[in-house]
């Protein structure tokens, strides 16, 4: 069966109102995306910064996520190559503390699916954060993000999963020392082949 054509799907994405009631700010949904991609990352949502700058991982989380890939800006952000489409691709706003709220419930039900089946040719999903693990690996998910990152092996060839590369995570960066030791080296061995 061939894929669906992904350009009709991206402006219905981008021209997505379905949640504008909810949210504290108008709506601009973030994915970048190519029928050539290999890789497909699904993050969060975007923040504030990829909610002014409309460019996914545009903050100190992308420059970790570039680094942990082992690729540069340009080949992040080619789109021939590497998709991004997180849980929300909306900035969902703040909390009280701050923080940004966790994706819209409504956003990965409506798209993530569809977005994936126009993807034909990826054969690498980085599920960065606990919500896309969630979403993507249903039972298969271990009981916290840490086994779930720990097994990673588990869920190859087609996903891995990661915590997310935010500096808020950097205790537990340090706390889990066999992160950097062996998952990372196996993230940047997948990304290598995709990417060749």
């Amino acid at each position: 069966m061939a894929a669906p054509d992904l350009d009709p799907l991206l402006a219905e994405i981008r021209a997505c109102r379905h949640c504008a009631a909810a949210l504290p700010h108008e709506p601009r949904p973030v994915i970048r995306a190519s029928a050539t991609a290999r890789i497909l990352i699904v993050g969060q949502a975007p923040g504030t910064r990829v909610h002014a700058s409309g460019k996914p991982f545009t903050d100190p989380s992308g420059d970790r996520l570039r680094d942990w890939m082992g690729v540069d800006e340009d080949t992040f952000y080619d789109e021939s190559r590497i998709a991004i489409a997180p849980m929300g691709f909306c900035f969902p706003g703040l909390d009280a503390k701050g923080g940004d709220l966790p994706p819209r419930r409504e956003c990965a039900p409506l798209w993530q699916n569809r977005v994936r089946a126009a993807l034909p040719r990826v054969g690498l999903t980085l599920l960065v954060g606990q919500y896309s693990q969630r979403y993507h690996l249903g039972s298969r998910m271990h009981k916290t993000l840490t086994e779930t990152v720990r097994n990673a092996m588990n869920y190859a060839p087609e996903f891995l999963p990661l915590p997310h590369p935010s500096w808020r995570n950097n205790a537990w960066i340090r706390k889990n020392p066999w992160f950097e030791a062996k998952i990372l080296p196996m993230l940047r061995c997948r990304i290598e082949e995709m990417l060749s």
